[in-house]
């Protein structure tokens, strides 16, 4: 098969799954898209892939890991498409099946997902239906080429060309008596040579054989349009209508996808979000203390603005959970199990306060930290009217999508102000940071204690349970580590001689930061000076000026929490409780 021939096999294997996966979104509507096969597929490669390949992914993307693995696991299933396609068209039966391998695999992904039900498997079923269906198009319907470029040559033999045979020289011809006999030794009549009435005739040369042989005939041509030699002469009219049924397939697919996610948001529940009107806390947030922003060029702003706030969960499409039919169990090891509905929430007294939230999949210096404003109902009080066992140790917070994040039940209950959060930096949660609630714990990483779009909160042991992470290589309790960062200026920025502002933020919520200190080229280290912060549970920016000399020097920071504890030079990785170390960069001054 010629490298033309793969190229237009792949094509109708690729338009194929393209419409599939399309199709797919619309019905995804009706069903939930959870359901679409390209989400249920990534939410069991999420679920499945090891923890190093996760770990790389947000170290390459960051917050934009989803998108990457969506695109990903498109490209994965476009290069299988073309194989399958390749494969149609030595046998029809082998494309269908890779086709209908998908679909079941999609089925497969879809029911098995939290809270599944038969109707999450339509979208598969309907795509892979349809896929199949253009296959069969393409490469035996209305759609196919005329001939295909891949067709196995017909074997055409030409006839044979009329050569005389070999042989004895045949017995003279008989003398005619008008002259000698044809053949003879005698010269041949000229043309001036008279005839028997004595009137001269013309005469016409042999004509000269060829030494080379008797002239081969041109080759036929077999029907459909191949030579004798079997090369394929495709008429541009079959792939003119072959291209242009794909390409319209193609972009059918496309808008259908478009169009299916387009639906889905406006199935969403931001309609519902901006209807609610949070009520004032009846304790609110301390003011933010004059000087706490040093409004640096580069340093990260005290307060972390809802669209600026890090992203790091499993969800692959941002769950959609109407309030109104919200509902939050607390069951478990308790007395008296509860349940609780949004307008129970906002009936309760609410809280406001300022939290600093940190991922534990965060590099030293990196960026997956965010400091806002939190609006909610102290999960204390919740706890205390379920009445907990003595040794329910761990709190379960469940997602929608059956995520699950082990807290210990200590610290929600030792006095820091650990809510179930309805409003975020003055408004209900966005909805991809949990709406309608989500919990928010000062004091640990997100991994075991903020469980966004919860709907369950159950008393265990940890003895009893490992959260989805556990399994997954990281600790069972992860308390957040003192850490600082450098902000200003970044690495291999260009400075120029002289005073030059180095500046950044340092945590450790819960128990809040002493001192930060600052050296340059492995010298003395230097106390930097420390803005005013909320409270121990936020973060806190320092700055120190230092006086720039010409060349190449190396910048870095260590902090020291209200224990005393100063951040370990020991470089560790984040897996499995927190990565450690001192944040460097270097820069060059002229």
């Amino acid at each position: 098969m010629s490298t033309t021939s793969r190229r237009y096999a792949a094509l109708a294997g690729i338009t194929a799954a393209a419409v599939a996966i399309g199709i797919a979104e619309p019905v995804a509507v009706l069903t939930g898209p959870r359901s679409a096969p390209l989400v249920a597929v990534g939410g069991v490669v999420v679920d499945a892939v090891p923890e190093s390949l996760k770990q790389l992914a947000i170290d390459l993307f960051g917050t934009a890991d989803k998108i990457a693995l969506l695109v990903g696991t498109g490209l994965l299933l476009g290069g299988f498409a073309a194989l399958f396609g390749v494969l149609a068209v030595r046998r029809l039966a082998f494309g269908l099946a890779g086709i209908a391998a998908f679909g079941v695999i999609g089925v497969a992904a879809a029911l098995t997902r939290s809270g599944a039900d038969a109707a999450d498997a339509l979208p598969s079923l309907v795509g892979a239906g349809l896929g199949g269906l253009v296959l069969w198009l393409f490469i035996a319907g209305p759609f196919e080429l005329d001939p295909w470029p891949w067709s196995p040559p017909t074997p055409i033999v030409p006839p044979a060309a009329s050569v005389p045979p070999a042989g004895p020289v045949p017995p003279a011809a008989p003398v005619s008596p008008a002259g000698p006999a044809l053949g003879s030794r005698a010269e041949p009549p000229s043309a001036a040579s008279p005839t028997p009435e004595g009137l001269p005739v013309p005469v016409t040369p042999a004509e000269p054989v060829s030494p080379a042989g008797p002239v081969t005939p041109a080759a036929p041509v077999a029907p459909g349009g191949q030579s004798a030699t079997g090369a394929a002469e495709v008429d541009p009219e079959s792939r003119r209508r072959f291209l242009t049924s794909s390409g319209v397939l193609l972009g059918t697919a496309l808008a259908a996808g478009l169009g299916g996610r387009w639906l889905a948001g406006r199935r969403g529940v931001s309609a519902a979000r901006d209807a609610i009107r949070l009520p004032a806390p009846v304790a609110p947030a301390a003011a933010v203390p004059a000087g706490a922003d040093l409004s640096l060029a580069q340093l990260a702003p005290y307060v972390t603005s809802n669209l600026g706030f890090y992203r790091i969960d499993t969800a692959l499409v941002v769950p959609q959970v109407d309030p109104d039919s919200w509902r939050l169990r607390i069951h478990g090891r308790v007395g008296t199990e509860r349940t609780y509905t949004y307008a129970d929430l906002l009936a309760r007294p609410l809280v406001e306060r300022y939290v600093t939230l940190a991922c534990v999949s965060n590099e030293v210096g990196g960026d997956l930290i965010g400091n806002a404003r939190w609006l909610g109902v102290p999960l204390r009080e919740l706890l205390d009217e379920v009445e907990p066992d003595a040794d329910a140790d761990q709190v379960v917070g469940r997602s929608v999508d059956g995520w699950t994040c082990g807290t210990p039940t200590a610290a929600l209950r030792d006095g820091r102000d650990a809510l179930l959060a309805v409003g975020m930096n003055g408004e209900p949660l966005p909805v991809e940071h949990g709406f309608p609630v989500r919990m928010v714990v000062p004091g640990l990483y997100g991994y075991v204690s903020a469980c966004k779009w919860v709907t369950e909160l159950e008393l265990t042991r940890f003895a009893d349970f490992d959260a989805y992470w556990v399994p997954r290589g990281w600790s069972v309790q992860g308390p957040i580590k003192t850490q600082s960062r450098i902000d200003t200026p970044r690495g291999r920025n260009r400075l120029t001689t002289g005073p030059v502002t180095i500046a950044g933020v340092a945590w450790a919520q819960h128990r809040g930061i002493r001192q930060v200190e600052v050296r340059v080229d492995d010298g003395e280290w230097q106390q930097a000076e420390l803005a005013p912060a909320v409270s121990v549970d936020t973060w806190v920016q320092w700055s120190w000026r230092w006086d720039a000399t010409p060349g190449e020097h190396r910048l870095q920071v260590r902090a020291t929490d209200a224990t005393g504890e100063t951040q370990t030079e020991r470089t560790q990785d984040v897996v499995p409780d927190g990565a450690t170390g001192w944040h460097t960069v270097t820069v060059t001054v002229r």
